[in-house]
């Protein structure tokens, strides 16, 4: 069965050289705007229980492609299906309010996830074990660090039995004892039949938790396959621009060697 379809999946903004042109365009009914396309052309399947890794450089398309599965992003052009419920971390503290406690924030984030009172009372021991954040659970969440963001925001997103979770380069900022715990709940949901979309500059963890990856480029899928095959072909890539990068230009003035005169 298809956890997730996503057929020639596009997402566009248009730009207007001045405001007033966008009430222009709805009244004369015709185009005065550019768009700039973050992903565009977008066609790949993830099977449930498969792992999809999304890997690229910065400004490939990839958290676009990730709001979009997660419903936070309306796509421009194509369709969607992600079947199941969905459970996100994206951007780093996104849905916790600063002023509140983190405790607080996970109560919220609970009922915006859909679980009752009940559930969440359930949970919350379970949460906040799993967070490692002791009493600083009490504190504003804008007195924690990126890592207790994260520890506190990875809790609350897995503690919902998610079918499809998706996680976007959140990780990176988390010590090596939680990123190693993170990474060891996502292969227990694998393990259950999960679908784990899975976003992170860190090649290795994509190639240890996917069966499959998205190589994307300037909003384009540049190579869909094996995690295995993607990571090595974005690499390959990725040399061969730091190559091109650190040879010398033709007109680069020489260095004189040490001694000449």
């Amino acid at each position: 069965m298809i956890a997730i379809d996503a057929n020639d999946l596009g997402k566009g903004y248009r730009h207007y050289a001045r405001p007033v042109d966008s009430l222009k365009e709805l009244i004369l009914r015709r185009p005065l705007h550019e768009t700039t396309w973050a992903l565009r052309g977008a066609s790949f399947q993830v099977p449930r229980g498969g792992t999809l890794g999304v890997i690229g450089a910065n400004g490939a398309g990839k958290s676009t492609l990730l709001k979009l599965l997660a419903g936070t992003l309306q796509p421009s052009e194509g369709r969607l299906r992600v079947d199941g419920r969905v459970s996100a971390i994206l951007e780093l503290g996104s849905g916790f309010h600063p002023e509140f406690s983190g405790l607080d924030n996970v109560r919220m984030g609970c009922a915006m996830l859909g679980l009752s009172a009940a559930e969440t009372r359930e949970r919350l021991p379970e949460i906040l074990a799993f967070s490692e954040l002791g009493d600083a659970v009490h504190r504003p969440v804008k007195t924690y660090s990126s890592g207790m963001y994260v520890r506190l925001a990875f809790a609350v997103v897995t503690s919902v039995d998610p079918d499809v979770l998706i996680v976007d380069e959140a990780l990176s900022v988390g010590d090596q004892h939680f990123q190693k715990k993170s990474l060891s709940r996502m292969r227990g949901f694998i393990e259950q039949g999960k679908t784990v979309v899975f976003c992170s500059h860190n090649l290795y963890q994509v190639k240890s938790l996917c069966d499959q990856a998205l190589w994307l480029d300037r909003g384009e899928v540049r190579l869909r396959g094996s995690a295995e095959d993607a990571v090595e072909a974005y690499m390959d890539h990725s040399r061969a621009l730091d190559s091109q990068q650190a040879a010398p230009t033709a007109d680069a003035p020489r260095r004189p060697a040490a001694g000449s005169p």
